[in-house]
């Protein structure tokens, strides 16, 4: 009986794929989200005790960065926690992708309120705080350098490509993605606010401010756009790429005995790929045969092999 069950064990598959383990990007996310919600926290007392409204916008403004962190470092924690959990079919990795298109779309809406406040104030300048305005932006801008460079450490700046002559997959985390935007959105808005303020307290031009802000709406709106892109097409499933397609069908078809009658390749989440073939051979390999032609670094943690005899005159 054991001999039996030895013998199943070695042929089942399992669905973890590593994602039971905590890992250093957890941390850092938890991290980050534990400093904006301690900034934002003495950023709101500070405000209401010292009647600064500058602070107190801040400070809630920081709380929605909070919420699109926080959506990110409970992602990994979810998916940690059910990596293990037989109803999920290929695991929880898609749980990462869903974090990052959940936090493109706060990204999305966090460039929409500055577009429509810059908007508004264009029409209608505003009396400004010059002074307090600029320490408010100053502090926004040293915390998220901090936080900037904290999850910087793991974040791949070219990782939302989706070239179609790109073979291997980007092994980086859409929820790392998330984050690492809105804090670098945060960083961006902070550095444009304290130019423009500048230049309106020197020069008298209060428009300045607006138009920065309008410029740095759209910038936040395109990284937006490229998340979206990226998370949406790992949840629909969208191949990763024409060459990593023809990279697998060209090793298994070396052999001029055997042909790729169908292929799939999909993403399960964080460059761990999936793949269902099916091939017709007159003189086939095993399944696991098959499996190790594949070249390791298009990172196949699954799939599946169906193998067709054929004969002379079927070919």
């Amino acid at each position: 009986m054991n001999h039996h069950s030895g013998v199943l064990e070695a042929y089942q598959h399992h669905h973890s794929f590593g994602l039971d383990q905590k890992n250093t990007n957890e941390k850092r996310i938890l991290f980050v989200t534990l400093i904006t919600i301690l900034v934002m926290a003495l950023e709101v007392v500070a405000g209401y005790f010292f009647g600064s409204m500058a602070l107190l916008a801040d400070g809630l403004h920081m709380g929605s960065h909070a919420i699109a962190l926080g959506i990110s470092a409970f992602a990994y924690a979810y998916a940690r926690k059910h990596a293990n959990d037989p109803s999920f079919t290929f695991g929880t990795g898609k749980v990462d992708a869903l974090a990052g298109f959940a936090g493109a779309i706060l990204l999305g809406g966090f460039a929409s309120v500055i577009l429509v406040e810059s908007g508004s104030r264009m029409l209608q300048p505003r009396a400004i705080d010059f002074n307090m305005a600029i320490l408010v932006s100053v502090i926004g801008l040293v915390v998220n350098i901090v936080c900037a460079i904290i999850l910087g450490k793991n974040h791949d700046h070219h990782s939302h490509s989706h070239n179609d002559d790109q073979v291997a997959p980007s092994r980086q985390s859409h929820a790392l993605s998330s984050a690492y935007l809105h804090v670098l959105a945060d960083a961006l808005t902070s550095l444009l606010a304290i130019i423009s303020l500048l230049v309106a307290k020197h020069t008298g031009l209060l428009w300045v401010d607006p138009l920065v802000g309008i410029v740095g709406a759209f910038l936040i709106a395109r990284w937006s756009w490229k998340l979206l892109r990226t998370t949406s097409a790992n949840l629909l499933d969208k191949r990763p790429s024409i060459a990593l397609l023809e990279s697998v069908r060209q090793v298994i078809q070396e052999r001029s005995s055997d042909r790729v009658v169908d292929l799939h390749i999909w993403e399960l989440g964080a460059g761990n790929l999936s793949l269902a073939i099916s091939i017709i051979s007159k003189n086939p390999l095993t399944p696991d045969e098959y499996r190790s032609l594949i070249p390791s670094q298009i990172n196949i943690v699954h799939s599946t092999i169906e193998v067709n005899v054929v004969g002379e005159n079927e070919w």
